[in-house]
């Protein structure tokens, strides 16, 4: 009897069926958002219509405090997530950069180094145009 409950269990692990492997398509040319703020860097690359495909941060990657918006840091955050972009395909891709860390600089270069051709490099930083009131000046 214990021997047939066995057989059955094997049995039922046998028949189960796994899920449809996921096919990913060739993606060659996308976007590359660059967030380089004052603590930290982040680079996020997508698809062209905004689909996240990998990303990567300095916190991430292993950095702490202060060194996390360091360019070194920078390059070392876009070849994380370049190395995970690699079975989509993506050759060419579109820089997006927003902020205005040190790392600016340092991730652009990095995208170049990791075999990346950028086509186009774009700087949507937010300005304000004569936006919030200013705080009332300080009486000393």
């Amino acid at each position: 009897m214990a021997e047939v409950k066995k057989e059955a269990k094997k049995e039922v692990k046998k028949t189960v069926k796994k899920g449809k492997k996921k096919t990913i398509q060739a993606i060659p040319i996308g976007n590359v958002c660059i967030q380089a703020s004052y603590n930290n860097t982040i680079v996020t690359f997508t698809d062209p219509t905004g689909n996240v495909l990998a990303w990567s941060s300095a916190g991430q990657c292993g950095f702490k405090g202060p060194k996390k918006a360091t360019p070194y840091a920078a390059g070392i955050v876009v070849k994380a997530a370049a190395e995970k972009l690699i079975p989509f395909g993506t050759k060419d891709v579109v820089a997006y950069i927003k902020g205005i860390g040190m790392g600016r600089e340092g991730a652009v270069r990095a995208l170049q180094a990791n075999g990346l051709n950028v086509l186009n490099i774009k700087d949507v930083t937010p300005i304000p145009h004569n936006g919030c009131r200013a705080r009332r000046p300080r009486r000393v």
